[in-house]
């Protein structure tokens, strides 16, 4: 969140005809709109992640991630919540980090979190899933302040707790986790971004602060930063703190919240992307020897247009213009818009929120989860966010920005810019949350894109897409052999008719949550791909052909179509 606790001052002009020209862009009428509903309850997402009431303390604000992962390799994906606490709960030993939701039947949840063996106590921030001892079952690894945890796989959705024994439960306040094998040895590491120096034994030092006239917790401005870290996987189950050696440290000291890997400029290694609260972003381009770069200011992707470093919160990757380079989406605090950068190649980066219509809508809000996903199947990504304020206090004003605030659905033109259409979607009936987290993943297997949303003190939702008829889409769970076994890294891209998409597997992104890893593609009318190419982070690249859609495909790393599921109907 923004440390700022005056507004952010633009010429009135300015933006009244930066608004009115995004609206002009965004007007044009299009296709027919994704409807969601929220079946959370019915699910069986029950349960509330613990919250303090009034938000007394900056630690208490910021949690926390919610993600999927396929826990029993079923083909049925499960949800992770990941739970907050508060000082006088912490200082008692804490709470459960995590709350795993196994699917036991369609669209039908069932907490298993104690007879998951997931029972570390704590203080949980984010989520990031991945396999990190190659053995064919997804891990988890939960962040959170004063320690992290990692959890073992043993099958059949039960985990042992390895923490301790492989080295990375850390301290301080981390937030954002994101796994990648950017040495590409075969084995995933995981990057941790961290926040402020929060001293919970001498709480009464943080004092109170003022926003709008109102007493509201201080920080982060002001505050003290913590630098991040980088576990390094030695392939036997341990793992080694590297982030100096490896120029990802952050001397600095920013206030870290979201990570994302991706392949910016398409030279085959991960490069890393980190939101920081209030300072500017790094973009560390991987150098191919256990190195990194920060190229964030000379790439133009480190400040907002105007120059200024925002509060950034939530990350993504996506190439939405369809010109084969990855572009980057950052949410940002109320009072400032939005960032897309546009990646334009060796030149670097051209911030385009407004241009592209999504500054204007997100302006009043405080913004966190996102994604790039095509929620209609057009063949084109549009873009999610989850917004919600940190001070409870602000339901005190008259007027204004309130706690809970709306959902943002911007739905891709396919000429650049996007259209606002949370109304459209239904979005705007759902009940107002003061959000966090937010998590993509098919979950009822029908090919169209679901939602998870954690929401403070409260129960989670769960967005059901009932998609859009007569759009075709195909999914992708990739297994690597050479390569790390989740094959994050991996890129696959389609070709069918004139529609040439790609991305990538990603262990983490978002606002401190995790996707589902199987790579989704809508493809608009074509109901089959001409050539689907997968490169494997091991280097290995593989080409099929003629691939029928609507179907979820198991690709194999040297293999091959292992199998193929057909897509239920939406």
């Amino acid at each position: 969140m923004s440390p700022r606790l005056t507004t952010k001052i633009f010429p009135l002009l300015f933006i009244v005809l930066l608004s009115i020209a995004g609206a002009a862009q965004t007007s044009k009428p299009r296709a027919p709109v994704p409807i969601f509903e929220d079946i959370a309850a019915r699910a069986g997402l029950t349960g509330s992640p613990i919250a303090s009431p009034e938000k007394k303390y900056i630690v208490e604000s910021m949690s926390g991630g919610v993600g999927f992962i396929d826990c029993d390799n079923s083909g049925n994906l499960s949800a992770l919540v990941v739970n907050g606490s508060t000082v006088d709960r912490y200082k008692q030993g804490g709470d459960p980090m995590v709350t795993l939701y196994r699917q036991s039947s369609p669209l039908k949840f069932e907490n298993i979190t104690k007879q998951a063996g997931l029972t570390r106590k704590g203080w949980g921030m984010g989520v990031a899933v991945a396999d990190f001892d190659n053995d064919g079952l997804p891990d988890i690894f939960v962040t959170g302040y004063g320690g992290n945890a990692l959890y073992r796989n043993r099958g059949n959705c039960t985990f042992e707790d390895v923490t301790d024994k492989a080295g990375v439960r850390g301290s301080g306040f981390m937030t954002g986790a994101a796994w990648a094998d950017y040495d590409k040895d075969g084995f995933v590491d995981i990057f941790v971004a961290r926040y402020v120096h929060v001293d919970l034994d001498n709480v009464a030092a943080f004092g109170t602060c003022k926003f709008r006239g109102i007493i509201v917790q201080c920080g982060p401005w002001g505050m003290i930063g913590e630098t991040d870290l980088l576990y390094h996987n030695r392939g036997d189950g341990t793992f080694e703190e590297v982030s100096k050696r490896a120029g990802v440290d952050d001397p600095n000291a920013y206030y870290g919240l979201g990570v994302v890997w991706g392949d910016y400029d398409n030279d085959g290694w991960p490069d890393l992307y980190v939101a920081n609260d209030a300072g500017p972003n790094y973009l560390y381009h991987n150098n191919h020897n256990g190195t990194f770069t920060d190229v964030g200011m000379q790439s133009g992707t480190a400040l907002s247009a105007e120059g200024d470093a925002e509060g950034s919160m939530g990350v993504d990757f996506g190439d939405y213009d369809h010109d084969g380079r990855l572009d980057i989406f950052v949410t940002n605090f109320m009072d400032q818009e939005d960032n897309l950068y546009h990646n334009l190649g060796a030149t670097g980066f051209d911030e385009v929120s407004w241009k592209a219509g999504v500054a204007a809508s997100s302006y009043p809000y405080v913004k966190w989860g996102t994604g790039f996903f095509d929620f209609d199947n057009d063949g084109w990504v549009d873009l999610f966010v989850a917004n919600g304020h940190v001070y409870p206090q602000m339901d005190s004003l008259e007027s204004g920005a309130r706690y809970r605030e709306p959902l943002l659905l911007h739905m891709n033109n396919h000429d650049g810019t996007f259209t606002d259409s949370a109304a459209a979607a239904g979005l705007n009936a759902i009940p107002l949350a003061s959000r966090r987290g937010a998590a993509f993943a098919d979950v009822a297997n029908d090919g169209n894109i679901d939602v998870l949303l954690l929401n403070v003190g409260e129960p989670p939702t769960l967005l059901m897409n009932h998609g859009v008829p007569g759009n075709h889409r195909v999914k992708f769970k990739l297994v690597g052999t050479k390569s790390n076994r989740a094959a994050v890294g991996a890129r696959v891209t389609v070709r069918a008719g004139k529609l040439v998409q790609f991305n990538e597997v990603r262990g983490g992104a978002s606002y401190l949550s995790q996707n589902d890893l199987r790579l989704h593609f809508g493809l608009g009318k074509e109901s089959k791909l001409d050539s689907v190419e997968i490169q494997w982070p091991s280097g290995v690249v593989e080409k099929l052909q003629n691939v029928e859609a609507d179907n979820i495909y198991t690709l194999v790393e040297g293999k091959g179509i292992r199998d193929t599921k057909p897509l239920t109907a939406p």
